[in-house]
């Protein structure tokens, strides 16, 4: 008779473990450098888990505001399986700091040739094309119905 008799007790059990918070324990694979963290449990067929979860903890205080670098962004949304290494993250961050100090080297080549800085796209009726052969609200437009 054991267990069945206790059938109330269990249920109250379960449900103060269900309000408890869980730990969720992942495997720590690597930091980035702007200091999130990023996490894995790997998939496990056997318990019907045909993928892997993946998630990132940022640093305090910056709550998921920066954009996450594109090697990580591409591992947590599985468009690529292996984590990215550090000596990947440390090129394409040396790709893009250059690009930044080429384009400013160009922006001020530009502007020393006696190039202008760009003007400003109005928006509204001016920015439409006019086109010598129609003129709107012209009764003799052949192009009017």
């Amino acid at each position: 008779m054991g267990e069945h008799r206790h059938v109330w007790r269990i249920v109250i059990r379960n449900f103060i473990n269900s309000l408890k918070p869980r730990q969720i324990q992942g495997k720590n694979i690597g930091k980035d450098y702007i200091g999130n963290v990023y996490y894995e449990i790997p998939a496990d067929p056997s318990k019907g888990k045909r993928k892997p979860s993946r998630w990132y903890d940022p640093p305090k205080g910056l709550d998921f505001q920066d954009p996450l670098p594109a090697e990580w962004e591409a591992w947590l949304r599985m468009r690529r399986m292996e984590p990215p290494t550090e000596e990947e993250i440390a090129k394409n961050l040396a790709i893009a700091e250059m690009k930044k100090i080429n384009a400013a080297k160009i922006e001020k080549q530009r502007l020393l040739d006696g190039g202008s800085l760009p003007e400003p796209v109005e928006k509204g009726q001016e920015s439409f094309p006019s086109y010598s052969e129609y003129t709107p609200g012209d009764p003799t437009n052949k192009y009017r119905n």
